[in-house]
């Protein structure tokens, strides 16, 4: 850390010599913790039009992830599996990004690139809860 001195004339008329530390540059904060940011966005929602499509085609999953969301949700009951398709939507987005974070925050990736596979991620989510989609697949 670089540190400024300065002399100033006291009150005495005695020279004071003033020690101060110089604040840091500017850090550049690496790519990767962009990245993991994105991708535990996209790896949350991917993970919210999975749990949707299973839910409308297994009675038994659905139960459980309804289960899941009555373990800590207070009204759940009354919104049926929703509950538990967020939490687990939720817990996806927040460990992944935990993972991704301390995996990629010392790397220097490019942005745009990463950025693409992000929207393309959000694409397929969208489009798998999307009526037409989710009900061909569901078997409605």
């Amino acid at each position: 850390m670089t540190t400024m001195i300065e002399t100033k004339l006291n009150s005495k008329g005695v020279t004071d010599t003033i020690e101060a530390f110089a604040p840091p540059a500017n850090k550049v904060v690496p790519g990767g913790v962009a990245v993991a940011a994105l991708l535990a966005a996209m790896i949350g929602m991917l993970t919210l039009a999975g749990v949707n499509q299973f839910t409308a085609i297994s009675t038994v999953f659905n139960t459980w992830v309804h289960a899941v969301g009555k373990l800590w949700m207070p009204g759940a009951e009354g919104i049926g599996p929703y509950s538990g398709k967020e939490t687990l939507s939720a817990l996806a987005w927040i460990g992944s990004w935990i993972v991704l974070h301390y995996t990629l925050r010392d790397r220097e990736l490019n942005l745009s690139r990463w950025l693409i596979v992000f929207l393309v991620g959000v694409g397929v989510a969208t489009t798998f809860i999307w009526p037409p989609v989710f009900e061909y697949f569901a078997g409605h």
